[in-house]
């Protein structure tokens, strides 16, 4: 069968990569792709927000299934379109996706049907917003409902911040994303994820990762998509997911499903390990990055009947427990490697050197994100996350040390990373 993969970051040069490794799979294309997802197969050069042009490339290549790695097109219907085209696809629809898209709609989901989360508020003016806040104490969470591409939250460690935020954002400071706003109660705990693949009915869960948000050492500095990951995460145990699976996975799905809006596709949990149990912080209609990167580097199995199963459904849930990955998982590391200045401005066209020496390590694996191939067939830095340099090991602390191995092969002066990734567990 030949899979297409839509978009261009390291989550989907890992989809593309682990796909590849299918004995069920003769080619896999990418929509636009980048340069390490070239060595997988051929690219083509659409965007993934070219819903048009996506539809007519489908038509062209006539592929067994889509992936859609990106929100933003399934916000738009990417999937929707290309199933009405008769395709099969791994994502939700449009109305699933609104699980992502709109903050105020996944939390009036919690609320519904009684998953727990976070004490919230949507407003839509200022006077209401500080009135939500008199109810609250510092620190306070501020979310733009729509989608701001991973920029749209505030904590506020102060009052006078988080009125001020309310007021920048509700004034478009981050466009129509933010015209609504979702207030939230700070919850304290440790974050993981959980990554849910599901036909909207079935679901398999894989092992739980955390990410590293921060810029810099010691979670200092700006939010950022992420600069880190691994997984397992130690903080989510056996007894632990079985709770997430019964108190927030299946009622999410069963939500979804009454409220008409049905998922298939990977849905991510975002949860707070609090004194209370888990909650959700947030939801994400596809894989995390770099969440996905560990993922699929630590998954041995092959992922493609189950991510087939997603799209096409009908399975019973003892034959959809069937098609998880055999072999396990083993401990699995990435580090981002950024453009400096990032989450900032930053230089574009930076020179990289060494990923090939990197890529040739036991256990090492880099995934391509923010890069681009000079004429003279340089490898350069076109992005802010530019790298995801990944390793698998026998054990967590393995895994990590061939990563940094990893990083201390590739020569880049106008990048940076953090030293700290996984500080949790290495203490």
């Amino acid at each position: 069968m030949n899979i297409l993969v839509i978009g261009s970051g390291g989550r989907e040069h890992a989809l593309a990569w682990k796909i590849n490794q299918s004995a069920l799979v003769d080619e896999v294309w990418s929509a636009p792709g980048n340069p390490g997802m070239h060595d997988v197969g051929p690219c083509f050069d659409v965007k993934a927000d070219d819903i048009d042009g996506l539809e007519k490339l489908a038509r062209q290549l006539d592929p067994d299934l889509v992936i859609v790695g990106p929100e933003q097109p399934l916000a738009d219907g990417l999937a929707d379109r290309l199933r009405s085209a008769g395709y099969d696809v791994f994502g939700p629809s449009a109305a699933a996706a609104q699980i992502e898209a709109s903050k105020g709609f996944s939390k009036d989901l919690m609320a519904k049907y009684n998953i727990p989360t976070a004490r919230y508020q949507r407003v839509t003016t200022v006077e209401a917003g500080k009135a939500f806040l008199d109810t609250l104490e510092a620190p306070f969470v501020l979310k733009a409902d729509g989608l701001a591409a991973g920029k749209g939250v505030v904590i506020a460690e102060t009052r006078e911040v988080a009125d001020k935020a309310v007021e920048d954002m509700l004034a478009g400071q981050f466009g129509a994303a933010s015209a609504e706003l979702v207030i939230e109660e700070f919850m304290q705990g440790e974050e993981a994820s959980v990554f849910a693949i599901t036909d909207g009915e079935n679901f398999i869960c894989l092992p739980a990762a955390q990410d590293h948000k921060r810029a810099y050492d010691g979670d200092e500095g700006p939010n950022t998509g992420g600069m880190g990951a691994y997984a397992p995460a130690p903080v989510i145990s056996d007894a632990l997911m079985s709770q997430v699976k019964e108190t927030i996975v299946t009622p999410s799905l069963k939500g979804l499903e009454a409220e008409g809006a049905k998922f298939q596709g990977v849905l991510y949990v975002g949860l707070m390990i609090s004194s209370e149990g888990p909650k959700v912080v947030e939801y994400n209609c596809r894989f995390g990055d770099p969440e996905c990167q560990v993922l699929m580097m630590g998954l041995e199995g092959d992922i493609v009947p189950l991510l087939l199963a997603s799209s096409t459904g009908g399975y019973s849930e003892r034959d959809f427990e069937k098609l998880a990955p055999e072999g396990g998982f083993q401990p699995s590391v990435t580090v981002v490697m950024a453009s400096e200045g990032y989450p900032g401005s930053y230089e574009k066209g930076t020179v990289i050197e060494g990923v090939k020496t990197a890529d040739r390590l036991e256990g090492v694996k880099v995934f391509h994100a923010g890069t681009d191939v000079r004429d003279d067939g340089e490898l350069v830095a076109v992005g802010g996350r530019v790298l995801n340099v990944t390793a698998t090991g026998p054990t967590l602390e393995q895994a990590f040390q061939r990563a940094y191995s990893g990083i201390n092969a590739i020569d880049w002066p106008k990048g940076f990373y953090r030293s700290d990734i996984g500080w949790r567990v290495r203490d």
